[in-house]
């Protein structure tokens, strides 16, 4: 870091410290040259995660969206709001470990769906008829089979 006052490149961190609300460090730092003292700040450089929704239209990434569509899945089942936040966090986690600076939505509701359908099946089927925009009660019903299907080739 080069010194703001003399201009040298030798400058060292006396004092670091997080800064409130803030995804940011404040440095205290002070010059090996001319021993003034000066502050820097350093903050964690982001890239915006767009989502590719349907019809190519793009939408930056918005984490209240998918709380949005948990929560009203989870509505009257007995899922408490620390373990809707869990699963939010896990599914964000794995969004942005892809590295990706565009993510198809459809990457993103089948990650929720199958996390929803470890916590809590109605859940799952909830967000499910949503999310695939079921059209009648056939493929409704089609979900719920294959659904048990599951359960029970897993139960063996």
């Amino acid at each position: 870091m080069k010194c703001p006052y003399c201009g040298t490149e030798n400058t060292r961190v006396i004092d670091s410290r997080p800064v409130e609300e803030s995804n940011s460090i404040r440095r205290r730092r002070q010059c090996d040259e001319c021993d003034k003292r000066f502050t820097t700040y350093e903050k964690v450089e982001t890239i915006p995660l767009v989502v590719i929704k349907k019809g190519n239209v793009r939408q930056t990434y918005d984490r209240a969206k998918i709380e949005a569509g948990v929560y009203a899945s989870c509505h009257k089942r007995p899922i408490s709001v620390e373990q809707i936040r869990q699963l939010v966090d896990e599914v964000e986690t794995e969004i942005f470990s892809m590295e990706e600076k565009e993510i198809p939505s459809y990457k993103i509701g089948e990650l929720v769906m199958d996390k929803l359908k470890k916590l809590d099946e109605v859940a799952y089927v909830r967000f499910a008829s949503v999310y695939r925009e079921f059209k009648d009660v056939n493929t409704f019903m089609d979900e719920l089979k294959t659904l048990l299907d599951h359960e029970d080739t897993s139960a063996k």
